[in-house]
Parts: C-alpha cells; sequence; structure tokens
C-alpha cells in the first residue's frame, strides 16, 4: 500500500487540493460533529472486484494517525477489536499488510482481518483513497472504517463508523451447488446426541452454497441477500427457515433445492436421528440497553429457553460495531466495557442457544446503543 497521490487513480488527481481542502474546512467548521464515513453511502449497491472513492470526515476529533477500512459479509462477527490503546508504531506503510490476530468468540481459533485500505492525511482525500470490493464479495456487506487518533503520552484511542451496503458482480452466474458431501447424511441412528455433537430433532444448521461466475471467481451463496432461495422436498423432514437456516423435523429421504440468478441445484438427503420428539429452544437475547461510553455491560440470555426444560449451551457473538472484548460469551450473562465513541454508536450482538440432545435455536440479537 502507497501513500502518495501519484499512486491514486486519475480521476482523484485533477480534484486533490479540493478533497484536501474541503476535509480540513469540514473539520474546522465545527458542522460535522463525529468521525463518519462520507463515502460509499450508506445503502448503496457496489459491484465486486472494482476501486471505489472512500472517504470520511473526521469531525471534532483531532490527531487522527491513520484510518483502516474492512470488509465484512453482514452478519459475520467483527474481528477488528477496539480498545483504548493500540500497541506498535504509527503506520509508516507496512500497516496495510499488518496482520492483526483476534481469537473467535465462539470455537476459540484464530482469525485474521487485513484492512482492505490504510490510510493517512497525506492520501488524496485524506484518510481516504480508492477502496477495493473483494472479488468474492456479494450480498449485504458491512464496510467498517476503524480510526487510530493520538493522544500524545495518554497513548492511542479508536473510533469507527460503518455502513452497510449491497455488491453485485458484473459477470452471469454459470453454476450453483452444494459444497458438502452428497448425498448428505445427517445423524447417526441409535447414538446419543449429547451436547449437541450429533445431529437431532430439532437441530438448525446451515449448508454451504458456492457460485462459480463468468469472472472465474467462486462466490458464497448460502445467505439470502446474496439471491439465494431454499425448497424443501419435504416439510416434514427438512423445514426451510428464514435467513438460509434449516431445521431436522423428522427421518427420511429428501431433498434440498437452491436456486439463484435462474440456475439451480438438489441435493439428497438422508435424516436418520434419534425420533424422540425434541423441540428446539428458543434463545433471547434481552432488551435494548443504552449505556454510556465506559459503562460495564451485562448481556442477559437468562429469558431463553427449552420447551422440553433441558438445560441449555450459549454461544454469543457480536455482528454489529467495532469489536469489544466479551467475557463469558459462553455463559447466559457476557460483559464488555463500553468503548469510547465520539457519537451514538450501535454494537448488535448475536445469541444462540443449543440444548443437550443437539437442537439448535433460531438466532436472537440485542442492540446496545453505546452514547459518548
Amino acid at each position: 500500500m502507497h501513500n502518495t497521490a501519484t499512486d491514486l487513480p486519475k480521476w482523484f488527481k485533477p480534484y486533490r487540493y479540493l478533497f484536501a481542502a474541503c476535509f480540513f474546512l469540514s473539520a474546522l467548521s465545527g458542522q460535522a460533529q463525529a468521525f463518519r464515513i462520507v463515502s460509499p453511502a450508506d445503502g448503496a449497491t457496489l459491484t465486486s472486484g472494482q476501486l471505489v472513492p472512500a472517504e470520511v470526515e473526521a469531525g471534532r476529533e483531532a490527531g487522527l494517525v491513520e484510518v483502516r477500512y474492512y470488509w465484512y459479509p453482514e452478519q459475520t462477527e467483527a474481528l477488528v477489536e477496539q480498545g483504548e490503546e493500540r500497541t506498535g508504531k504509527a503506520s509508516e506503510g507496512y500497516m496495510a499488510t499488518e496482520k492483526y490476530w483476534q481469537k473467535d468468540s465462539i470455537t476459540g481459533a484464530p482469525v485474521v482481518a487485513l484492512p482492505a485500505l490504510t490510510s493517512t492525511v497525506d492520501r488524496l482525500p485524506p484518510y481516504g483513497g480508492a477502496l477495493p470490493i473483494p472479488s468474492d464479495a456479494i450480498g449485504r456487506m458491512r464496510l467498517l472504517a476503524i480510526a487510530d487518533i493520538s493522544q500524545g503520552r495518554l497513548g492511542r484511542k479508536t473510533v469507527f463508523d460503518e455502513v452497510v451496503v449491497t455488491v453485485q458482480p458484473a459477470a452471469d452466474l454459470l453454476s450453483i451447488d452444494f459444497e458438502t458431501e452428497k448425498p448428505l447424511q445427517l445423524g447417526r441412528t441409535g447414538q446419543s446426541s449429547a451436547y449437541g455433537h450429533v445431529d437431532s430433532l430439532g437441530k438448525i444448521f446451515e449448508l454451504p452454497v458456492v457460485g462459480e461466475f463468468a469472472d472465474g471467481v467462486t462466490r458464497p451463496l448460502s445467505s439470502p441477500s446474496t439471491g439465494t432461495t431454499y425448497t424443501s422436498g419435504n416439510d416434514r423432514i427438512i423445514k426451510v427457515l428464514p435467513d438460509g437456516l434449516l431445521q431436522i423435523v423428522g427421518n427420511g429421504k429428501t431433498s434440498l433445492t437452491v436456486t439463484n440468478r435462474g440456475k439451480q441445484a438438489t441435493l439428497d438427503l438422508r435424516v436418520e436421528v434419534n425420533p424422540e420428539p425434541n423441540e428446539a429452544p428458543i434463545a433471547n437475547a434481552g432488551t435494548t440497553k443504552t449505556v454510556k461510553a465506559g459503562t460495564k455491560v451485562r448481556l442477559s440470555g437468562l429469558q431463553s429457553r427449552d420447551p422440553e426444560g433441558e438445560a441449555l449451551f450459549y454461544a454469543w457473538s457480536q455482528v454489529r460495531g467495532s469489536k469489544v472484548a466479551m467475557l463469558d460469551v459462553n455463559m447466559p450473562e457476557p460483559s464488555f466495557t463500553a468503548p469510547y465513541v465520539s457519537e451514538t454508536r450501535t454494537f448488535r450482538f448475536k445469541l444462540r442457544v443449543t440444548d443437550k440432545k443437539g437442537a439448535d435455536s433460531v438466532p436472537a440479537y440485542v442492540d446496545v446503543t453505546v452514547e459518548p
């Protein structure tokens, strides 16, 4: 990643001084009160694999060091952790390829988040530039902008803004298919399904679906936001739920058909699970909260329940806002400290619960609004 104006696309060059002047006048005018993404706009429709102009306003924030831009599919867990300080030197160009290692809050496995663009005041426009859209992006995507702000001897703090856009490929879809074994066997007759490791009646799951496009790119198509729909051959064996989720409701042979952009694929399934009736548990992530920055926040899944009264296993994750460090993500009441924000920001959390027989709930969500 380079930091000179000569590395920018040609369409930037005639306007470079105007961009710089507007940026600083906006920051000084007092009209822009918060750090925010100006471009691309929230709700915009973009094309995968292309460059789009990225621009932010600093608002009242002084001492911006750099801004990093990250892409995520809408419902994936946030990977970039926001904190009052971040170790390491200020950006000198290498930051664009630096790996930010975090731990997945559910599995504990390491994940890597690489910024699509890292920018400083030297770029045009300041802290923005030509932002690449991932070539395999499709459907609703979150663009998260994280700004590092120097506090002198006090270290650094970070602020963020995010927008949700729709990304569509320019290329035609050639074929669609389930990325799983065929035919698919669910469950093993007579085996205990304690701790949710074996398929059972009531279990809710997702299947990976991919599409081959004319530009040679394979894109994930499991989410309905990509244009995918599912049809079950027998609703008494496999039931289709919203958001691309599937539920085991009976034993036997059936099929599942996936459709996207006029293309179809069919998967044969055989379900052999313990026939003991088992209703799926119901997740309840609690009520919306509004808190001040620096406050300790406790989420609550205590209202979640299992129709048969079974004990529940909890799995919390975060799907909106810059990542916070949650404690006790596999307990009913995880907690975190509300981070610094320059303006009111929303953090969204997801809860899934599983009973001892392996049945999962539909995800439940809760928003936490953090005020300065």
